[in-house]
């Protein structure tokens, strides 16, 4: 394997170690993207579409969702940690799913240092759908951790497709390598009931999502493909030094920080809200299957449930249409500026299990 070098983004090099290595990747536009991954002539992960800074209007609304939503963040912060510490008896590694997992995996190790006294190593690697998770990163992390202390960590289910893949990551690993992970997901909130463990099913705004890198330690969602890294590398991501002075990784992680500190000096502890996983998982697939219907989608892949997945089809792919639960919440004030900025139609079903949804625009490729 290639020598390792220490990569933490815009973060303190203590809160984590992205195990991704830094690539030049040409910009494919958004459009060009859609078309190349419909036809099947390319993956997804073979691409990237390259990242420009917020409008001083948009990022208004990350600071507005930050004042509404860091309490909650922070109180199901708390309630993963404990619940960590919980399951995790014999020590912590913390794994976060790049590029959503990333910011909560930093927050996850922070509050178990600061208020359980935990220390916990915390590493970011790629799981890409189809494709699945880094193996690469994996043997890295095995080679100094037991395997029965790995967390994986993310922001939220949408529809299950990354808890999925990383159970069939895991058994092809065990399978190849003869070591055997857990495939438990840890998320703050799971709409899909397939997290192991989640302290919310609630579709909320995690601020995060509303960002891409400037969030996310400066750091591109992963990317895959053999002709620009090597065999033995880790994935690929672009570092997005440039955007350094406009960068709010630290500034997400500082503020949710603070809002933890103020619950536990309170003793306001969260409950955990009880998750029905079966219950979540029928009404995800209900849906799936009415919205498939209703607009005649040809793939599941085209449907995008929830604030945080349909927040990523309106600044990554083509949407053809976003559905809202309600089209005056404070909650979707973000996709519905995105939409309107890129003349996405927005229908209000007031019937819809989740206070968003977005549809992938199919492109017929004949």
């Amino acid at each position: 394997m290639t020598a390792i070098m220490p990569f933490s983004g815009s973060y303190a090099p203590d809160d984590v170690r992205f195990l991704l290595t830094p690539i030049t990747v040409p910009d494919t536009p958004v459009s060009i993207k859609e078309a190349l991954i419909q036809s099947g002539q390319k993956h997804y992960s073979q691409m990237l579409s390259h990242e420009a800074l917020p409008s001083e209007d948009y990022l208004a609304l990350f600071y507005q969702a930050m004042a509404a939503n860091k309490t909650r963040v922070a109180g199901h912060v708390a309630i993963l940690a404990e619940r960590i510490l919980a399951t995790r008896p014999h020590g912590i590694t913390l794994v976060s799913l790049a590029r959503a997992g990333t910011p909560i995996g930093v927050l996850l190790k922070q509050v178990l240092k600061r208020h359980f006294n935990t220390d916990a190593a915390h590493y970011s690697i790629s799981i890409l759908r189809d494709v699945g998770m880094d193996l690469n990163a994996l043997r890295f992390i095995v080679q100094d951790h037991a395997p029965e202390t790995l967390v994986f960590v993310d922001g939220w289910t949408g529809k299950g497709v990354i808890a999925r893949q990383l159970a069939t990551s895991l058994q092809a690993f065990a399978d190849t390598g003869g070591v055997s992970i857990p495939a438990e997901l840890y998320v703050l909130t799971d709409l899909s009931g397939d997290a192991a463990v989640a302290a919310s099913s609630e579709d909320y705004l995690i601020p995060s999502c509303i960002l891409n890198a400037t969030v996310s330690g400066l750091v591109s969602r992963s990317v895959y493909d053999g002709q620009l890294i090597d065999a033995a590398d880790f994935h690929g991501c672009v570092y997005y030094g440039q955007f350094e002075p406009h960068d709010l990784s630290n500034y997400f992680v500082d503020e949710i920080l603070a809002s933890v500190d103020l619950i536990r000096q309170n003793s306001k502890h969260q409950q955990p809200i009880e998750v029905n996983p079966q219950q979540l998982q029928a009404i995800s697939q209900a849906l799936l299957h009415q919205l498939a219907e209703r607009y005649h989608i040809s793939r599941q892949h085209y449907i995008k449930p929830g604030i945080g997945e349909a927040t990523r089809v309106l600044l990554r792919r083509e949407a053809r249409l976003l559905l809202l639960q309600d089209g005056e919440s404070e909650a979707t004030l973000h996709l519905r500026w995105l939409a309107e900025s890129r003349s996405v139609p927005i229908a209000v079903c007031a019937d819809l299990p989740y206070r968003a949804v977005a549809l992938i625009k199919e492109m017929h490729n004949d």
